[in-house]
């Protein structure tokens, strides 16, 4: 079998980061994309991936409230700091801001025109703001307690807002007299939800007294209450014309009714997280959704349960609902032939994964991939889009880990474990649990299925004990799950079991525990056959070689060892992790492997040389989940900070590209080479600087500034740079300017630069200021040794011309005859001038002197040698 190529390197893709934490959103127009509130940020996130195409950064505080603007041009923000800012999307900018409550700002909303902003306090206040000037135009005093919902009139020419309050009560205020118009009271809890039929002449609110009210806006009277035994979070009228309104006949009685009020259908969604459907008359419900799309917690807080608010999108896009914990439920409407209605749940969009504790590929080619998080439930994502394809509900407690297989049926199976003391087994395709094993004292802490047969599993738990679940009696066409019985139970370790992992032949299996040690099992009677020993800190992965005879294991003491199974020794220990290691996982047939740990880096190891190629930091917490495809061996991380993370391996790419990148600086350099041969030197900066060559940049400058005839060229040249190029050229010229060598042709590019581009432009170069800095003590430098240089020249020229050595023409000796120098100073000179012919007299005859005694000196020794020649013939 031929061997496979070394990865030497992955690259990530952020495929899932958490977007939404709760609170305030806000829909587009189009329903292309959604603003969500994810703490002191806003993220805007792409409807059809819940991609973040950009985050809004605030103050410390928590954002509360969100709106959009009619043109979807601006959204506007605030929370409990209290501040209203205005960002402009085109650019994600905030281009104004202000603050005006004595609280937090709990709702806002937008006028219709675009001209208006209306923002609830906790203040108990309501206030109108002018957008474009900043100021406010109205305030609204009444309520008593906190503002928690508003709704502007949805014609543009009727200036009515509506309020509603945690008092119970509702206020309908008019813009132009600035007074309220009436004050609605008939709810007996909050009122969470307002909503305009069409026409604008019923209003309808929904509360947590779990009624629906309608409201004439002719007289301010309720003439219809609607009993939905829910505590409801959110109403939306079914506008007329649409799918659903075709659906249940609600744009027939609009049209056959004209002197009554017509029908209205109406959506509810509350804490049963089901969607149903009214009709105002006769108050009767039109659907109701079989069974709830939600996360059932299993706490007894029930604000954590169902449905927190929802949306009608246009173009008959359908309904956006949005749960307790912080997901986005796209709901289409679907009529079948038979004239049935149904809702269907068309995309999933999570929101916040909290904390991702195991996570497992799926499928035959590996298009899904299986996620254990801090819920009951296991969600499945697709690995193309990364949204939520569908979960798996059933356990009462949070799922620990997780495990996937094909049987040998073609079944796509998942088993899972969880706090409940339990184990299920499901089928990802009909999404349904088969089997329910029962018998662990503990929370199931590590789960394994078969490699080879896949007819049996093992889980290990906090009771410390392993067991082995046979698959017998699990067939396909199966109603309800059966309970899955133990074929093997063994108490494995002193502590809990953190891992456990089958061998590829279905001999063996290993468990890893907090005692700090790993322990080889004989399959199916659970024998024991090796304790490995040798780690300080609990092991947290245990995992077969798939080639050879040995086991890899991680633990809590920062090192990753592979042990011998035949006895136990330890055959390589791999330190580099600075924080406890997780996760380890084999790659190219053994011999590689991944890991990660506490500190939230992965690690890619070579085996055989014990060494540490690469080092990716991608999360920001810790990496408790680390799985690789078995086909495609790619890689997906998951940690604490609920963020998801694909790992391509790029090896062959990144070679690829080296190979293109290095082709393409070959041609790159005759092209320069070229262009200094031809003297265009324009093109060939241009090219210099483009392949980050300095010292061939520094050579084309000092041509044209020994040529003195480059004015043209050199504008030419750098006339196209933009802010970061120029950068980089003010640090050539940076250091140029610090050697003398080279500072000439760095005050001349210098002096260019300072010609050419605009003040304004050079000051929004990054870090123009510390360059700048670093550049004038040695300009200072340069220009006092020139300076010096210039005035030492001058009084050579003066004595040179005193000394009559240079003639000086006509009109030096007229300036001479007139110059203002003392005749006691010309004497000096003169006296001077004498005194150093004396001496180069006195030097001239030294210098006889001394070439007379080496003539002798030579003479001397030539006759010693001629002397010491002869003595040595004789």
């Amino acid at each position: 079998m031929a061997s496979l190529p070394l990865k030497k390197n992955y690259r990530c893709v952020p495929s899932l980061q958490p977007f939404y934490s709760g609170g305030a959103f806000a829909v587009s127009s189009d329903g292309s994309f959604i603003a969500c509130a994810s703490g002191e940020s806003v993220n805007i996130v792409d409807a059809s991936n819940s991609a973040i195409r950009s985050t809004l950064e605030g103050d410390s505080e928590a954002v509360t409230a969100l709106t959009l603007s009619p043109d979807d041009k601006f959204l506007f923000s605030s929370g409990h700091s209290r501040l209203i800012r205005v960002w402009e999307l085109s650019t994600f900018k905030c281009i104004r801001s202000w603050k005006g409550h004595e609280g937090p700002v709990m709702g806002m909303t937008c006028h219709p025109s675009g001209g208006y902003l209306a923002t609830a306090g906790a203040d108990k206040k309501v206030i109108v703001w002018d957008v474009a000037g900043s100021f406010a135009t109205h305030h609204f005093k009444g309520h008593k307690g906190v503002v928690s919902s508003l709704l502007f009139h949805p014609d543009p020419t009727k200036q009515i807002l509506f309020s509603a309050s945690h008092d119970t009560t509702m206020h309908i205020w008019d813009l132009d007299t600035k007074k309220r118009i009436a004050t609605l009271t008939g709810h007996n809890s909050t009122v969470t939800s307002m909503a305009l039929s069409e026409d604008g002449r019923t209003l309808l609110t929904a509360g947590r007294d779990k009624v629906v009210m309608l409201w004439n806006l002719d007289d301010y009277n309720c003439f219809k209450t609607v009993t939905t035994y829910e505590v409801l979070e959110a109403v939306c009228v079914i506008p007329y014309g649409s799918l659903l309104s075709s659906c249940f006949g609600s744009s027939k009685q609009h049209n056959g009714k004209k002197n009554k009020s017509p029908a209205i259908c109406f959506i509810t969604v509350g804490d049963r997280g089901i969607v149903r459907i009214w009709n105002s008359e006769g108050a009767v419900c039109l659907y109701e959704q079989k069974s709830s799309d939600v996360t059932i917690t299993s706490d007894d807080d029930e604000s954590k349960r169902g449905f927190t608010a929802a949306s009608m999108l246009p173009s008959d896009q359908g309904l956006l609902c949005v749960t307790a914990d912080q997901e986005f439920l796209l709901y289409s409407p679907l009529e079948s032939p038979e004239g049935t209605f149904e809702f269907v749940l068309r995309k999933r969009l999570v929101g916040n994964n909290g904390e991702i504790l195991d996570m497992k590929f799926l499928g035959n080619e590996e298009q899904f991939i299986a996620v254990a998080t801090n819920t009951e439930q296991v969600r499945v994502f697709d690995v193309a889009s990364m949204s939520c394809s569908h979960v798996l509900a059933g356990h009462t407690e949070i799922v620990m880990c997780l495990d996937t297989c094909i049987s040998s049926s073609g079944r796509i199976l998942i088993v899972t474990g969880s706090k409940d003391n339990s184990v299920r087994l499901w089928d990802s395709e009909r999404r349904c649990c088969l089997g329910i094993g029962v018998g662990h004292m503990g929370s199931i802490g590590a789960i394994a299925f078969s490699k080879k047969q896949r007819d049996f599993f093992v889980s290990g738990s906090s009771d410390r004990t392993l067991k082995v679940w046979s698959l017998d009696g699990v067939s396909d066409n199966m109603e309800k799950p059966i309970n899955l019985k133990a074929k093997a139970v063994v108490a494995a370790h002193d502590k809990d079991i953190n891992a456990v992992a089958v061998a590829p032949n279905d001999s063996l299996v290993c468990s890893g525990s907090q005692d700090r040690t790993a322990c080889v099992w004989r399959l199916p009677d659970l024998v024991p056959v090796v304790v490995l020993k040798g780690h300080k800190r609990g092991v947290w992965s245990v995992e077969f070689s798939p080639v050879d005879q040995c086991i890899l294991t991680a633990s809590g003491d920062k090192t990753i060892k592979i042990w011998a199974i035949s006895d136990g020794s330890c055959l390589k220990s791999f330190e580099g992790h600075m924080s406890s290691v997780y996760r380890a996982s084999f790659l190219t047939r053994g011999t590689q492997f991944i890991s990660s740990d506490a500190d939230g880096l992965v690690k890619l190891w070579m085996v055989k040389t014990n060494e540490c190629i690469a080092t990716y930091d991608q999360h920001e917490d810790k990496v408790w989940a680390l799985t690789v495809g078995k086909k495609t061996e790619m890689v997906a991380t998951g940690s604490g900070d609920a963020a998801i993370n694909l790992w391509y391996d790029c090896t062959a790419s990144d070679k690829e590209e080296a190979f293109r990148r290095e082709e393409e600086s070959v041609l790159k350099s005759q092209e320069l080479e070229n262009a200094v041969k031809d003297a265009d030197y324009t093109k060939a900066i241009q090219i210099a600087f483009k392949l980050r060559r300095p010292h061939k940049l520094y050579e084309c400058f000092h041509e044209l500034f020994r040529k003195r005839e480059g004015e043209k060229q050199i504008e030419k040249a750098l006339h196209g740079f933009d802010n970061e190029e120029l950068g980089v050229l003010f640090e050539y010229v940076r250091e140029w300017n610090t050697k003398p060598k080279f500072c000439h042709v760095a005050q001349f590019v210098f002096f260019k630069i300072l010609n050419i581009f605009n003040p304004g432009d050079i000051v929004q170069v990054k870090g123009i200021q510390n360059l700048l800095e670093a550049i004038t003590p040695y300009s200072q430098r340069h220009y006092s040794r020139v300076d010096r240089h210039v005035r030492n020249t001058l009084l050579l020229d003066f004595i040179l011309h005193s000394m009559a050595v240079v003639e000086p023409d006509t009109g030096a000796g007229e300036l001479l005859e007139e110059s203002s120098i003392p005749a006691d100073v010309n004497h000096e000179n003169k006296t001077c001038l004498e005194e150093e012919a004396e001496q180069k007299q006195t030097s001239e005859g030294l210098k006889e002197e001394l070439a007379s005694r080496k003539r002798k000196s030579k003479k001397s020794k030539d006759g010693s040698k001629k002397k010491a020649k002869a003595s040595s013939l004789l």
